[in-house]
């Protein structure tokens, strides 16, 4: 990932529509995980949205759970990258109820891999996001 697992939190968050992957440098000063962690996010943005999930298989050494039709609806996700000011967040929407489960079993995978300590249920959606 480019960045620091020690210094960053994770958080996946789940809602109706998809979810959020949000990290966040733990030192507001810490300039140099924060722009490494932007720059990871806004490239995980883009691979996702071409359907091209090489980098949580790399990670994990495994292929994610609602990974297969996450590729195949591809075109039915939407993934919006935004800057945030320790980090930055990827927030994936679908109106297809697949692609929604499909997100879900993916971000719940990663909140016991990264050990983050999210709930794994469907959330109501804040305005900003953590690490806002």
């Amino acid at each position: 990932m480019g960045f620091s697992q020690e210094r960053t939190t994770h958080h996946f968050l789940l809602f109706k529509d998809g979810g959020m992957i949000a990290v966040t440098a733990n030192d507001p000063k810490d300039t140099e995980n924060r722009d490494m962690i932007r720059t990871h996010l806004s490239h995980i943005a883009r691979m996702f949205a071409a359907g091209n999930f090489d980098a949580p298989m790399l990670i994990h050494g495994t292929t994610p759970p609602g990974v297969p039709v996450m590729k195949e609806l591809k075109d039915q996700i939407k993934y919006t990258y935004q800057e945030k000011d320790s980090g930055g967040q990827v927030r994936i929407r679908s109106a297809n109820p697949q692609a929604v489960e499909a997100i879900h079993a993916f971000l719940r995978f990663q909140i016991k891999e990264h050990e983050t300590g999210d709930s794994g249920e469907i959330a109501a959606e804040s305005k900003t996001g953590p690490g806002a």
